[in-house]
């Protein structure tokens, strides 16, 4: 249960219409094989004792006793372990009957929830045999106990408090106004679904995503678990569809899978966090009940999937998608500001690395757009101490198949004339040695923007800002940021998406993808090869991606985002590389705000930008103290 993950599962016991004793035997085997699980919350079927089939069997009083008798021995099974159990049976109260949810744990029934909307067209009849809930709860007697009966039930753990459970019942989840919005709104981050759902054509897919959206509308996990195909019965057909999501994403589904646990753990710390940015969050009604529970401190095995590029699509079909609406968002935001601002050109500094490619790529669908000559774009290589001969002629044979104006200016004596003025030498590769050519680059870009009636487009990427790994006032500066809001990893991607799409760029584009990335500002190797690789110096930025996704898009913690990292990367970076690198990043973050604070405008594509005006807001001299020591304890 460390960093607020919580193993759930769903499971559709093999069932037998109106067998109760049968039904109950394979809900104990799969609360005894959750509990060898560690699952900590166990949710089964709607009416999983009876089968949601039993029509008129549901009056018969003798019926309706077998279940309590059931419930009692499933009480006795949870004695000896801290699982919560939601097990759906028929229940009798004032003379009238309801289809209830019983939450169950350590021998004790928590609290019956009664399902709120009764669908009863087409194939249903549901208000044939049931009540809907009541508006307020009640307590009711109940196997020996005083039991919360209601709708407005929220179960709430005193040693993880940011898990709280709620309960609705399958037609509740479809309805346009579902309990579990009001579950939400007054704390629930859990809701367990009970649900029979029957199998039509197209029902499957409308159902996941049903599933998948209303938790992410809720900010909040839901644990959908669907009924028996030993329920398929007279017209009806079930085929056991069982969903877990969080907050918009799936994580756990299963098809025809019976007597089986769905596994997977459910992060309520994410959730929790997630619900306090958002001010959506604040209804809260006073009606509601919140029972007390704990669990036992045990270690959570983590199952669930981490991808180790979080930003970037896990199928090509998706990639491809993606790359297309995020160039598209580029495209479209440099081309208002182009029409805004009755730019006569497009100014880019043409390094022959990833980012300049990318930002020359977008521009020249922006100016397409427009429907402009594509000659209105100038971009400029400008070589000097560390430029290598591949670079250079990337640069070069780019622009002239995207048939953009191009121009090669040297500032080598410019620089060396600027350092011999503040007394440079040439021989000491320093931060003023890199700094200087940077800048000198910046200031030919903007007079030649100045010049033509242009704009300069920024070329950095979201992972070079979060690090500050940019000159201030250098390459930190232009007119408009293309990539502000775009990782490293995902530029690479972009890049390729458009080597493969494009024939008459494909080469030259998968030669700056094999090239290293560098700022080229020291000399290069005696072979003119590249001597200054970026990821040698500040790391890998699939780690810092990585790092960079969790801690700004998620809040967590160092510890938190290492625990993930070593999942995500097992076998690819050990223990002390990981801690390296993410000590390196925090301390940047923080360091180098200062240039954040007054970036340029950009469009923001993604979940995270780091404009001061948009998603991130940090004081430029905040300390890291606490997340440094945090990670170093």
């Amino acid at each position: 249960m460390r960093d607020g993950f919580i193993k759930v599962a769903a499971a559709t016991p093999k069932l037998k219409v109106a067998d109760v004793s049968f039904n109950k035997e394979k809900t104990i085997s799969l609360i005894k094989k959750a509990i060898d699980e560690q699952v900590k919350l166990l949710v089964l079927p709607e009416l999983t004792l009876t089968c949601y089939t039993s029509a008129d069997l549901f009056f018969h009083p003798l019926f309706l006793q077998s279940c309590l008798s059931a419930i009692e021995d499933i009480k006795e099974v949870s004695k000896s372990s801290d699982l919560i159990v939601v097990v759906g049976l028929p229940l009798k109260v004032l003379d009238k009957l309801y289809n209830v949810a019983a939450i169950i744990q350590r021998g004790r029934v928590l609290a019956l929830v009664p399902k709120t909307h009764l669908p009863s067209y087409s194939e249903f009849y549901e208000t044939r045999w049931f009540t809907p809930a009541k508006e307020n709860n009640m307590v009711i007697d109940f196997c020996g106990e005083r039991v919360v009966f209601g709708k407005k039930v929220v179960i709430e753990c005193k040693n993880i408090p940011d898990f709280r459970l709620s309960c609705e019942i399958c037609e509740d989840l479809w309805a346009p106004n579902s309990p579990s919005t009001e579950h939400a709104l007054n704390g629930a981050t859990v809701i367990a679904n009970l649900s029979a759902s029957d199998e039509l054509i197209g029902k499957e897919e409308y159902r996941r995503d049903l599933v998948r959206i209303h938790s992410g509308k809720l900010t909040a996990g839901y644990i959908y678990c669907d009924t028996s195909s030993g329920e398929s019965s007279t017209d009806m057909v079930f085929t056991a569809h069982n969903i877990i999501c969080e907050d918009g994403s799936i994580l756990a589904e299963s098809i025809k899978k019976e007597d089986e646990l769905l596994i997977t753990e459910l992060d309520v710390n994410k959730l929790s966090t997630e619900r306090s940015k958002k001010n959506t969050f604040s209804s809260f009604n006073d009606s509601y009940t919140y029972i007390d529970i704990t669990f036992d401190e045990v270690e959570t095995k983590l199952t669930r999937y981490f991808a180790s590029h979080p930003f970037v699509p896990s199928s090509d079909g998706e990639l491809n998608k993606r790359a297309e609406k995020i160039i598209e968002l580029q495209a479209y935001g440099l081309k208002k500001r182009l029409e805004h601002t009755n730019a006569k050109s497009a100014v880019i500094g043409l390094s022959g690395g990833l980012d300049s490619t990318l930002a020359l790529l977008v521009t020249v669908k922006a100016m397409d757009l427009l429907a402009r000559d594509r000659k209105d774009i100038i971009a400029i290589t400008m070589p000097c101490f560390g430029t290598t001969k591949r670079t250079k002629s990337n640069a070069e044979l780019l622009a002239t198949a995207l048939g953009v104006s191009f121009r090669d200016i040297n500032i080598t004596k410019s620089v060396e004339s600027h350092f011999n003025d503040i007394g440079q030498s040439l021989e000491e590769f320093d931060v003023t040695y890199e700094n200087g050519q940077a800048r000198e680059r910046t200031q030919v870009l903007m007079d030649v923007a100045n010049k033509t009636g242009g704009l300069v487009i920024g070329t950095g990427d979201l992972s070079e800002l979060a690090l500050g790994w940019a000159t201030y006032n250098g390459d930190h500066m232009s007119m408009y940021a293309v990539n502000a809001s775009v990782p490293k990893t995902l530029v690479r991607y972009l890049v390729k998406y458009f080597a493969d799409k494009d024939p008459s760029v494909s080469s030259v584009l998968y030669d700056i993808l094999a090239t290293p990335v560098s700022p080229e500002l020291l000399p290069s190797n005696e072979d003119g090869t590249i001597s200054q690789v970026t990821e040698d110096l500040v790391g890998p930025y699939e780690l810092h991606d990585f790092f960079l996704y969790y801690f700004v898009r998620h809040s967590f913690s160092p510890k938190k985002i290492k625990r993930l990292s070593l999942i995500a990367f097992n076998g690819v970076y050990d223990d002390k590389t990981i801690d390296k690198w993410l000590a390196t990043f925090v301390r940047r973050f923080f360091n180098q705000q200062f240039k954040r604070s007054c970036l340029p405008d950009g469009p923001k594509v993604g979940t995270i930008t780091l404009s001061p005006r948009s998603d991130w807001r940090m004081p430029s001299d905040a300390v890291s103290a606490i997340w440094s020591n945090i990670l170093r304890s």
